[in-house]
Protein backbone atom coordinates (compact mmCIF):
# COMPACT_ATOMS: atom_id res chain seq x y z
CA UNK A 1 0.00 0.00 0.00
CA UNK A 2 1.40 3.39 -1.00
CA UNK A 3 1.57 6.28 1.48
CA UNK A 4 2.09 9.92 0.55
CA UNK A 5 4.46 12.20 2.44
CA UNK A 6 3.20 15.77 2.29
CA UNK A 7 5.13 18.96 3.03
CA UNK A 8 4.66 19.64 6.75
CA UNK A 9 4.29 23.04 8.41
CA UNK A 10 7.78 24.52 8.30
CA UNK A 11 7.47 27.40 10.72
CA UNK A 12 5.55 30.52 11.48
CA UNK A 13 4.26 32.40 8.41
CA UNK A 14 5.83 29.90 5.97
CA UNK A 15 3.29 28.50 3.52
CA UNK A 16 5.48 27.41 0.63
CA UNK A 17 9.01 27.16 -0.73
CA UNK A 18 11.06 26.46 -3.84
CA UNK A 19 12.63 23.01 -4.25
CA UNK A 20 16.41 23.30 -4.63
CA UNK A 21 17.43 19.62 -4.45
CA UNK A 22 15.79 16.22 -4.05
CA UNK A 23 17.80 14.19 -1.56
CA UNK A 24 16.25 10.74 -2.28
CA UNK A 25 15.34 8.74 -5.39
CA UNK A 26 12.81 6.01 -6.24
CA UNK A 27 13.84 2.70 -4.70
CA UNK A 28 15.61 4.24 -1.69
CA UNK A 29 14.72 3.00 1.78
CA UNK A 30 13.59 6.06 3.72
CA UNK A 31 13.85 6.28 7.49
CA UNK A 32 11.73 8.54 9.65
CA UNK A 33 13.33 12.00 10.14
CA UNK A 34 15.65 11.46 7.15
CA UNK A 35 15.97 14.63 4.99
CA UNK A 36 14.13 14.23 1.69
CA UNK A 37 14.57 17.60 0.00
CA UNK A 38 16.27 20.97 0.29
CA UNK A 39 13.81 23.84 0.23
CA UNK A 40 14.34 27.58 -0.15
CA UNK A 41 11.71 29.53 1.77
CA UNK A 42 11.22 33.28 1.91
CA UNK A 43 14.30 33.83 4.06
CA UNK A 44 16.33 30.64 4.47
CA UNK A 45 17.32 27.32 2.94
CA UNK A 46 16.23 24.31 5.00
CA UNK A 47 16.23 20.52 4.78
CA UNK A 48 12.81 18.90 5.15
CA UNK A 49 12.81 15.63 7.13
CA UNK A 50 10.33 12.84 6.42
CA UNK A 51 7.63 11.90 8.90
CA UNK A 52 7.16 8.50 7.23
CA UNK A 53 9.32 5.42 6.70
CA UNK A 54 9.38 2.96 3.82
CA UNK A 55 10.63 2.47 0.29
CA UNK A 56 10.37 5.48 -2.02
CA UNK A 57 8.00 4.63 -4.85
CA UNK A 58 7.55 7.95 -6.65
CA UNK A 59 8.95 11.50 -6.40
CA UNK A 60 6.12 13.95 -7.12
CA UNK A 61 8.12 17.18 -7.29
CA UNK A 62 11.32 18.28 -9.02
CA UNK A 63 14.00 20.92 -8.53
CA UNK A 64 12.61 24.36 -9.31
CA UNK A 65 9.02 23.51 -8.32
CA UNK A 66 7.18 25.69 -5.83
CA UNK A 67 5.51 23.47 -3.21
CA UNK A 68 2.94 24.40 -0.60
CA UNK A 69 2.39 23.08 2.90
CA UNK A 70 0.19 19.98 2.59
CA UNK A 71 1.28 19.17 -0.97
CA UNK A 72 2.38 15.58 -1.69
CA UNK A 73 6.16 15.31 -2.07
CA UNK A 74 6.65 11.60 -2.59
CA UNK A 75 4.92 8.26 -2.09
CA UNK A 76 6.25 5.19 -0.30
CA UNK A 77 5.44 1.51 -0.19
CA UNK A 78 4.53 0.28 3.30
CA UNK A 79 5.04 3.79 4.68
CA UNK A 80 4.21 4.46 8.27
CA UNK A 81 2.59 7.83 8.91
CA UNK A 82 3.06 9.65 12.18
CA UNK A 83 -0.14 10.98 13.80
CA UNK A 84 -1.78 13.74 11.71
CA UNK A 85 -0.74 17.32 12.55
CA UNK A 86 -3.02 19.47 14.71
CA UNK A 87 -4.06 21.41 11.62
CA UNK A 88 -5.79 18.39 10.13
CA UNK A 89 -7.56 17.68 13.38
CA UNK A 90 -8.97 21.20 13.42
CA UNK A 91 -10.55 20.75 10.00
CA UNK A 92 -12.26 17.58 11.13
CA UNK A 93 -13.62 19.37 14.20
CA UNK A 94 -15.09 22.22 12.18
CA UNK A 95 -18.61 20.72 12.47
CA UNK A 96 -18.63 18.56 15.60
CA UNK A 97 -21.68 16.56 16.69
CA UNK A 98 -23.74 18.04 19.51
CA UNK A 99 -22.51 15.55 22.07
CA UNK A 100 -18.89 16.14 21.23
CA UNK A 101 -16.76 18.25 23.52
CA UNK A 102 -15.73 21.65 22.09
CA UNK A 103 -12.24 21.86 20.57
CA UNK A 104 -9.47 22.77 23.01
CA UNK A 105 -8.81 26.49 23.29
CA UNK A 106 -5.99 28.47 24.83
CA UNK A 107 -6.40 29.54 28.43
CA UNK A 108 -8.49 32.73 28.59
CA UNK A 109 -6.59 35.91 29.23
CA UNK A 110 -8.24 38.80 30.96
CA UNK A 111 -8.60 41.94 28.84
CA UNK A 112 -6.42 44.27 30.87
CA UNK A 113 -3.50 46.58 30.19
CA UNK A 114 -1.10 43.66 30.03
CA UNK A 115 1.13 43.75 26.96
CA UNK A 116 1.08 40.55 24.93
CA UNK A 117 4.26 39.79 23.02
CA UNK A 118 2.96 38.29 19.77
CA UNK A 119 6.39 38.52 18.13
CA UNK A 120 7.51 35.59 20.31
CA UNK A 121 4.58 33.40 19.40
CA UNK A 122 2.16 34.18 22.24
CA UNK A 123 -1.52 34.25 21.42
CA UNK A 124 -2.91 37.77 21.65
CA UNK A 125 -5.37 38.19 24.50
CA UNK A 126 -7.28 40.77 22.52
CA UNK A 127 -8.23 38.45 19.66
CA UNK A 128 -11.97 38.78 19.15
CA UNK A 129 -13.96 35.93 20.61
CA UNK A 130 -15.82 33.70 18.16
CA UNK A 131 -19.50 33.18 18.73
CA UNK A 132 -20.36 29.74 20.03
CA UNK A 133 -23.00 29.47 17.31
CA UNK A 134 -20.29 29.19 14.63
CA UNK A 135 -17.15 27.08 14.47
CA UNK A 136 -13.81 28.92 14.67
CA UNK A 137 -12.14 29.82 11.39
CA UNK A 138 -10.01 26.81 10.32
CA UNK A 139 -6.52 28.31 10.44
CA UNK A 140 -3.22 27.49 12.12
CA UNK A 141 -1.93 29.78 14.92
CA UNK A 142 0.76 31.14 12.58
CA UNK A 143 -1.91 32.11 10.03
CA UNK A 144 -4.00 33.80 12.73
CA UNK A 145 -0.95 35.72 13.88
CA UNK A 146 -0.24 37.02 10.37
CA UNK A 147 -3.87 38.09 10.04
CA UNK A 148 -3.62 40.05 13.30
CA UNK A 149 -0.39 41.74 12.18
CA UNK A 150 -1.96 42.76 8.86
CA UNK A 151 -5.15 43.97 10.55
CA UNK A 152 -7.26 41.31 8.79
CA UNK A 153 -10.32 39.65 10.36
CA UNK A 154 -9.52 35.95 10.00
CA UNK A 155 -13.24 35.13 9.96
CA UNK A 156 -13.66 37.17 6.77
CA UNK A 157 -10.92 35.35 4.84
CA UNK A 158 -12.14 32.71 2.35
CA UNK A 159 -10.09 29.51 2.66
CA UNK A 160 -8.87 27.75 -0.46
CA UNK A 161 -7.29 24.68 1.16
CA UNK A 162 -9.00 21.34 1.77
CA UNK A 163 -12.10 21.68 3.95
CA UNK A 164 -12.04 25.46 3.60
CA UNK A 165 -8.85 25.73 5.64
CA UNK A 166 -7.21 29.19 5.53
CA UNK A 167 -3.58 29.45 4.50
CA UNK A 168 -1.05 32.27 4.80
CA UNK A 169 -1.49 32.92 1.07
CA UNK A 170 -5.24 33.33 1.59
CA UNK A 171 -4.62 35.96 4.28
CA UNK A 172 -2.15 37.81 2.04
CA UNK A 173 -4.55 37.73 -0.90
CA UNK A 174 -7.38 39.08 1.27
CA UNK A 175 -5.13 41.86 2.60
CA UNK A 176 -4.11 42.77 -0.96
CA UNK A 177 -7.76 42.99 -1.99
CA UNK A 178 -8.45 45.31 0.94
CA UNK A 179 -5.42 47.47 0.10
CA UNK A 180 -6.41 47.57 -3.56
CA UNK A 181 -9.85 48.81 -2.56
CA UNK A 182 -8.32 51.51 -0.37
CA UNK A 183 -5.94 52.58 -3.16
CA UNK A 184 -8.78 52.92 -5.66
CA UNK A 185 -11.00 54.68 -3.12
CA UNK A 186 -8.40 57.28 -2.15
CA UNK A 187 -6.46 57.96 -5.30
CA UNK A 188 -8.81 56.59 -7.94
CA UNK A 189 -6.06 54.49 -9.51
CA UNK A 190 -5.51 50.77 -9.47
CA UNK A 191 -2.51 49.50 -7.47
CA UNK A 192 0.74 49.06 -9.39
CA UNK A 193 0.53 45.26 -9.26
CA UNK A 194 -2.81 45.36 -11.11
CA UNK A 195 -1.57 47.47 -14.05
CA UNK A 196 -1.50 45.49 -17.31
CA UNK A 197 1.97 45.31 -18.90
CA UNK A 198 2.57 45.91 -22.59
CA UNK A 199 4.25 43.36 -24.83
CA UNK A 200 7.86 44.50 -24.31
CA UNK A 201 9.10 42.13 -27.03
CA UNK A 202 7.59 44.50 -29.63
CA UNK A 203 10.58 46.79 -29.12
CA UNK A 204 13.39 44.27 -28.80
CA UNK A 205 14.64 41.09 -27.20
CA UNK A 206 13.68 40.36 -23.61
CA UNK A 207 14.45 37.67 -21.05
CA UNK A 208 12.08 36.52 -18.32
CA UNK A 209 13.54 35.30 -15.03
CA UNK A 210 11.49 33.76 -12.21
CA UNK A 211 11.54 35.72 -8.96
CA UNK A 212 13.53 33.92 -6.27
CA UNK A 213 11.74 33.24 -3.00
CA UNK A 214 13.67 35.95 -1.13
CA UNK A 215 13.03 38.58 -3.83
CA UNK A 216 9.34 37.66 -4.03
CA UNK A 217 8.92 37.87 -0.27
CA UNK A 218 10.80 41.17 -0.13
CA UNK A 219 8.57 42.61 -2.84
CA UNK A 220 5.39 41.49 -1.09
CA UNK A 221 6.52 42.62 2.35
CA UNK A 222 7.77 46.06 1.29
CA UNK A 223 4.77 46.70 -0.96
CA UNK A 224 2.42 45.98 1.94
CA UNK A 225 4.52 48.13 4.30
CA UNK A 226 4.67 51.05 1.87
CA UNK A 227 0.93 50.88 1.15
CA UNK A 228 -0.19 50.51 4.77
CA UNK A 229 2.30 52.66 6.71
CA UNK A 230 2.34 56.48 6.47
CA UNK A 231 6.11 56.96 6.24
CA UNK A 232 8.04 60.00 7.39
CA UNK A 233 11.80 60.23 6.82
CA UNK A 234 14.01 62.74 8.66
CA UNK A 235 17.70 63.27 7.95
CA UNK A 236 20.64 64.59 9.94
CA UNK A 237 24.45 64.60 9.98
CA UNK A 238 26.64 63.25 12.77
CA UNK A 239 30.20 64.47 13.22
CA UNK A 240 32.06 61.19 13.79
CA UNK A 241 35.60 62.55 13.49
CA UNK A 242 36.49 61.67 17.10
CA UNK A 243 34.48 58.43 16.98
CA UNK A 244 36.35 57.25 13.89
CA UNK A 245 39.68 57.85 15.64
CA UNK A 246 38.53 55.68 18.55
CA UNK A 247 37.22 53.05 16.13
CA UNK A 248 40.59 52.81 14.40
CA UNK A 249 42.39 52.70 17.76
CA UNK A 250 40.45 49.67 18.99
CA UNK A 251 39.99 47.83 15.68
CA UNK A 252 42.72 45.26 16.32
CA UNK A 253 41.38 44.53 19.81
CA UNK A 254 37.96 43.71 18.37
CA UNK A 255 39.48 41.69 15.54
CA UNK A 256 41.33 39.59 18.12
CA UNK A 257 37.94 38.79 19.67
CA UNK A 258 36.62 37.61 16.29
CA UNK A 259 34.67 40.71 15.21
CA UNK A 260 34.93 43.76 13.03
CA UNK A 261 34.56 47.19 14.65
CA UNK A 262 32.30 48.89 12.10
CA UNK A 263 30.06 51.93 12.21
CA UNK A 264 27.11 49.53 12.04
CA UNK A 265 28.19 47.74 15.22
CA UNK A 266 28.61 51.05 17.05
CA UNK A 267 25.28 52.34 15.72
CA UNK A 268 23.61 49.14 16.96
CA UNK A 269 24.72 49.91 20.50
CA UNK A 270 23.61 53.54 20.19
CA UNK A 271 20.17 52.63 18.78
CA UNK A 272 19.66 49.93 21.43
CA UNK A 273 20.23 52.57 24.11
CA UNK A 274 17.98 55.06 22.32
CA UNK A 275 15.09 52.56 22.32
CA UNK A 276 15.23 52.52 26.12
CA UNK A 277 15.03 56.31 26.20
CA UNK A 278 12.29 56.47 23.53
CA UNK A 279 10.09 53.37 24.07
CA UNK A 280 7.53 54.44 21.44
CA UNK A 281 10.11 53.46 18.80
CA UNK A 282 10.17 49.91 20.21
CA UNK A 283 6.54 49.20 19.45
CA UNK A 284 4.02 47.61 17.07
CA UNK A 285 0.38 48.38 16.28
CA UNK A 286 -2.40 45.86 16.93
CA UNK A 287 -5.38 47.36 15.12
CA UNK A 288 -7.51 44.33 15.89
CA UNK A 289 -7.31 45.21 19.58
CA UNK A 290 -6.89 49.01 19.20
CA UNK A 291 -3.61 48.75 21.12
CA UNK A 292 0.02 49.72 20.78
CA UNK A 293 2.34 46.91 21.86
CA UNK A 294 5.40 48.21 23.73
CA UNK A 295 8.22 45.67 23.82
CA UNK A 296 10.34 45.29 26.93
CA UNK A 297 13.23 43.67 25.06
CA UNK A 298 15.56 45.21 22.48
CA UNK A 299 16.32 43.15 19.34
CA UNK A 300 17.97 44.96 16.44
CA UNK A 301 17.69 43.75 12.83
CA UNK A 302 20.66 44.45 10.56
CA UNK A 303 20.11 44.51 6.79
CA UNK A 304 22.69 42.33 4.99
CA UNK A 305 23.27 42.41 1.23
CA UNK A 306 23.50 38.85 -0.17
CA UNK A 307 23.48 37.25 -3.61
CA UNK A 308 19.86 36.22 -2.96
CA UNK A 309 18.69 39.67 -1.93
CA UNK A 310 18.38 41.59 1.30
CA UNK A 311 18.25 39.52 4.52
CA UNK A 312 17.78 40.93 8.02
CA UNK A 313 19.36 38.84 10.80
CA UNK A 314 18.45 39.92 14.31
CA UNK A 315 20.80 40.65 17.23
CA UNK A 316 18.88 39.79 20.39
CA UNK A 317 19.11 41.79 23.62
CA UNK A 318 21.40 44.31 21.95
CA UNK A 319 21.04 46.71 24.88
CA UNK A 320 22.70 44.15 27.20
CA UNK A 321 25.80 43.63 25.06
CA UNK A 322 28.92 45.75 24.74
CA UNK A 323 30.29 46.93 21.40
CA UNK A 324 32.84 44.11 21.21
CA UNK A 325 30.10 41.48 21.67
CA UNK A 326 27.89 43.22 19.12
CA UNK A 327 30.76 43.38 16.62
CA UNK A 328 31.46 39.65 16.95
CA UNK A 329 27.79 38.65 16.69
CA UNK A 330 27.20 40.98 13.75
CA UNK A 331 30.16 39.48 11.87
CA UNK A 332 28.92 35.94 12.54
CA UNK A 333 25.31 36.63 11.52
CA UNK A 334 26.36 38.49 8.37
CA UNK A 335 28.58 35.59 7.31
CA UNK A 336 25.80 33.07 7.95
CA UNK A 337 23.37 35.18 5.89
CA UNK A 338 25.77 35.39 2.94
CA UNK A 339 26.62 31.67 3.01
CA UNK A 340 22.96 30.56 3.34
CA UNK A 341 23.49 29.08 6.77
CA UNK A 342 21.26 31.44 8.70
CA UNK A 343 18.10 30.01 10.25
CA UNK A 344 14.59 31.44 10.22
CA UNK A 345 14.72 31.91 13.99
CA UNK A 346 17.76 34.15 13.60
CA UNK A 347 15.74 36.51 11.39
CA UNK A 348 12.66 36.85 13.59
CA UNK A 349 11.70 38.98 16.58
CA UNK A 350 13.26 42.28 15.52
CA UNK A 351 12.18 45.53 17.19
CA UNK A 352 14.03 48.08 15.02
CA UNK A 353 16.16 47.80 11.88
CA UNK A 354 19.39 49.38 10.68
CA UNK A 355 20.39 49.55 7.00
CA UNK A 356 23.93 50.75 6.25
CA UNK A 357 24.70 51.47 2.58
CA UNK A 358 27.86 53.39 3.37
CA UNK A 359 30.08 50.57 2.15
CA UNK A 360 28.56 50.95 -1.32
CA UNK A 361 28.16 54.73 -1.49
CA UNK A 362 25.49 57.38 -1.76
CA UNK A 363 24.55 60.44 0.26
CA UNK A 364 21.02 59.84 1.54
CA UNK A 365 18.23 57.32 1.04
CA UNK A 366 14.76 56.75 2.46
CA UNK A 367 14.56 53.28 4.07
CA UNK A 368 11.18 51.55 4.27
CA UNK A 369 9.92 50.54 7.71
CA UNK A 370 10.23 46.78 8.26
CA UNK A 371 6.68 46.06 9.50
CA UNK A 372 5.50 45.22 12.12
CA UNK A 373 8.32 47.43 13.44
CA UNK A 374 7.66 51.17 13.46
CA UNK A 375 11.07 52.65 12.61
CA UNK A 376 14.32 52.04 10.73
CA UNK A 377 17.64 53.91 10.61
CA UNK A 378 19.46 54.33 7.29
CA UNK A 379 23.20 55.06 7.29
CA UNK A 380 25.03 56.43 4.25
CA UNK A 381 28.74 56.88 3.52
CA UNK A 382 30.65 59.26 5.79
CA UNK A 383 32.74 61.90 4.04
CA UNK A 384 35.05 64.76 4.95
CA UNK A 385 33.30 68.13 4.77
CA UNK A 386 34.29 71.68 5.70
CA UNK A 387 32.46 72.69 8.87
CA UNK A 388 32.49 76.27 10.16
CA UNK A 389 33.69 76.32 13.77
CA UNK A 390 35.11 79.11 15.90
CA UNK A 391 35.38 81.49 12.99
CA UNK A 392 37.04 79.09 10.54
CA UNK A 393 36.27 76.12 8.32
CA UNK A 394 37.73 72.84 9.57
CA UNK A 395 37.60 69.35 7.98
CA UNK A 396 35.21 67.01 9.80
CA UNK A 397 34.05 63.46 9.01
CA UNK A 398 30.26 63.73 8.66
CA UNK A 399 27.92 60.70 8.68
CA UNK A 400 24.50 61.07 6.94
CA UNK A 401 21.61 59.45 8.82
CA UNK A 402 18.00 58.92 7.68
CA UNK A 403 15.29 57.87 10.12
CA UNK A 404 12.03 56.53 8.66
CA UNK A 405 9.12 55.90 11.00
CA UNK A 406 5.43 55.06 11.16
CA UNK A 407 3.59 58.36 11.63
CA UNK A 408 0.62 56.54 13.17
CA UNK A 409 2.72 55.82 16.26
CA UNK A 410 5.49 58.44 16.18
CA UNK A 411 5.03 62.19 15.84
CA UNK A 412 7.51 64.37 13.99
CA UNK A 413 8.78 66.01 17.16
CA UNK A 414 9.55 62.61 18.70
CA UNK A 415 11.20 61.52 15.47
CA UNK A 416 13.70 64.38 15.47
CA UNK A 417 14.31 64.00 19.21
CA UNK A 418 15.22 60.35 18.66
CA UNK A 419 17.47 61.17 15.72
CA UNK A 420 19.20 64.03 17.56
CA UNK A 421 19.83 61.71 20.53
CA UNK A 422 21.47 59.20 18.19
CA UNK A 423 23.58 61.95 16.62
CA UNK A 424 24.68 63.27 20.00
CA UNK A 425 25.58 59.77 21.20
CA UNK A 426 27.74 59.22 18.11
CA UNK A 427 29.42 62.59 18.54
CA UNK A 428 29.78 62.38 22.33
CA UNK A 429 29.96 58.71 23.45
CA UNK A 430 29.62 59.80 27.10
CA UNK A 431 25.90 60.26 26.37
CA UNK A 432 25.59 56.45 26.30
CA UNK A 433 26.89 56.18 29.86
CA UNK A 434 24.96 59.24 31.00
CA UNK A 435 21.49 58.47 29.60
CA UNK A 436 21.60 55.11 27.81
Amino acid sequence: MATDFTLPELGENIAAGDVLRILVKPGDMLAKDQPVLELETDKATIEVPSSVAGQVKEIKVKAGDKVKVGQAILSLEDGGLVPPPPAAAKVQRAEPPKAAAPPPAPEPVARQDKVVDISRGARAAAEPAVSSEFPPAPAAPSVRRMARELGVDINQVPGTEAGGRISVEDVKAHAKRLLAGVSRGVGGAAPVSAVALPDFSRWGDIERQPMRAVRRKTAEHLSAAWAAIPHVTQGDLADITALDELRRKYTKQVEAAGGNLTVTAIATKVVAAALRVFPQFNASIDFGADEIILKKYVNIGIAVDTDRGLLVPVIRDADRKNIVQLSVELSQLSEKARTRKISLEEMQGGCFSISNLGGIGGTYFTPIVNAPEVAILGISRARMEPVFRDGAFVPRLMLPLALSYDHRVIDGADGIRFLRWVVQALEEPFVLALQG
